[in-house]
């Protein structure tokens, strides 16, 4: 049986993204660039989706529990014309925790712990901050979210969650997947062992 679609769009900016402050856990409301890049995946979701020969109404919708997610999912289902409300909550796709360092910036926390930030640095797959999660722990949720799926999907979630889902799929491995940008206001189509993006 072939694995389904994955429609993956990181939720929409926050302040805190533009701070460049750690969010993990926290539920940080989108601001309004967020608003906008949200609305706007829903027109390119609309027209990949058609380009693909999947009807919108056919996909299964998930979120992130987070708040900033649930707020991209309802403005780009708003987008679609589609029911604001009508998609699935699934726990598995929270952000990676980054414990007590959240709402600080790498330099504060730096600031606070220079070793830390270095040890992280040396191994960012592998490292737990304090009172948080690695990277490799929260892949384990995603592998388990994405064996679970038995439709094409559209999951709007973290950046942290797709790097674990693109190592569990082997399209990065774990030296390289901490570093990649993963993009706010495109979509993310995976299928077949790939991923490409779409803005």
């Amino acid at each position: 049986m072939t694995p389904p679609l994955v429609y993956y769009i990181r939720h929409g900016e926050t302040d805190w993204n533009v701070e460049a402050r750690l969010q993990g856990a926290r539920d940080i409301p989108l601001n309004a660039a967020g608003r906008a890049q949200a609305s706007r995946c829903g027109d390119i979701l609309r027209d990949l989706a058609g380009v693909d020969g999947r009807a919108i109404a056919s996909l299964d919708f998930v979120s992130s529990p987070l708040g900033r997610a649930r707020q991209t999912m309802e403005l780009l289902r708003t987008a679609l014309g589609v029911d604001r409300d009508a998609y699935r909550i699934d726990p598995r796709l929270t952000e990676v925790s980054f414990g007590t360092w959240e709402g600080l910036t790498l330099a504060e926390v730096a600031a606070r712990d220079h070793g830390a930030v270095a040890a992280r640095e040396r191994d960012k797959w592998n490292y737990v901050p304090a009172g948080g999660e690695s990277y490799a722990v929260m892949s384990l949720r995603l592998r388990d979210w994405y064996a679970s799926l038995t439709r094409d999907t559209v999951a709007v979630a973290h950046g942290g969650t797709l790097r674990g889902l693109l190592v569990h799929l082997g399209i990065a491995t774990p030296e390289v997947a901490p570093h990649l940008d993963i993009r706010q206001g495109v979509v993310y189509r995976i299928a077949e062992g790939r991923m490409a993006v779409y803005a």
